[in-house]
């Protein structure tokens, strides 16, 4: 960020995978944008945030344009409605943002931290169980990563990986995972991903090995 700051140039965080795992205070991360989706905080989808500094919102021109986002029209000209008025063109999607509402109000009640440590917890115990199973593979180790497993299994597509799973009341996501790119790196074409969240438990992780280790069983 200071890199881009020193050449004046703006920072926008997507902060989707953060806002519902940890302590977000968008004043100390000194970018210009931060982003998520409400979907990512226990939400409805298809609505989101984007945080900006008040000096870059009025710079920033209209993307589209509709009811509510003009002050003035005329043939001569148009001026725009005050931030955030200008950037919320037409019908607003009344219901998604109460919901939303509530679901920021849910999270802001939580102990983000002791989530943190929580979801870290399942992490471990997953992690450590993961590698125990013969021709599974985590891809993606960093220590300080989120509660996040990406896997392979030799001899086994992921959407396999995932349809059994789900055959057995696991879910996870299977794919690219909007990251083909990296896929591409790894020479992998997609992989199983499992996540975690506050309202995991032990449990949960028992069942996703149990299902990983039949799995093994049937295409070992």
């Amino acid at each position: 960020m200071a890199s881009a700051h020193a050449r004046n140039v703006p920072v926008l965080i997507d902060g989707a995978q953060a806002i519902a795992h940890q302590p977000v205070d968008f004043q100390a991360l000194g970018a210009e944008f931060y982003v998520f989706s409400a979907h990512k905080i226990f939400g409805p989808t298809g609505v989101g945030a984007l945080i900006g500094k008040v000096e870059n919102l009025e710079a920033a021109e209209p993307y589209q344009g509709g009811g509510d986002m003009i002050d003035t029209v005329s043939f001569e000209g148009t001026t725009y409605n005050d931030v955030p008025y200008k950037f919320e063109a037409g019908t607003p999607n009344i219901a998604g943002v109460a919901a939303f509402g509530t679901a920021v109000d849910y999270a802001a009640g939580l102990d983000l931290a002791a989530v943190s440590a929580h979801e870290d917890d399942l992490l471990r115990s997953a992690t450590a169980a993961i590698n125990e199973i013969e021709g599974l593979h985590i891809i993606g180790t960093a220590p300080d990563k989120a509660a996040i497993i990406s896997m392979v299994m030799d001899g086994v597509h992921a959407h396999d990986i995932g349809t059994l799973l789900d055959e057995s009341g696991v879910a996870i996501r299977t794919g690219h995972h909007c990251a083909m790119p990296l896929m591409t790196r790894f020479g992998i074409a997609a992989t199983a991903r499992a996540s975690f969240a506050a309202y995991n438990d032990q449990s949960d992780v028992d069942a996703l090995i149990a299902g990983l280790h039949s799995i093994q069983r049937i295409f070992g």
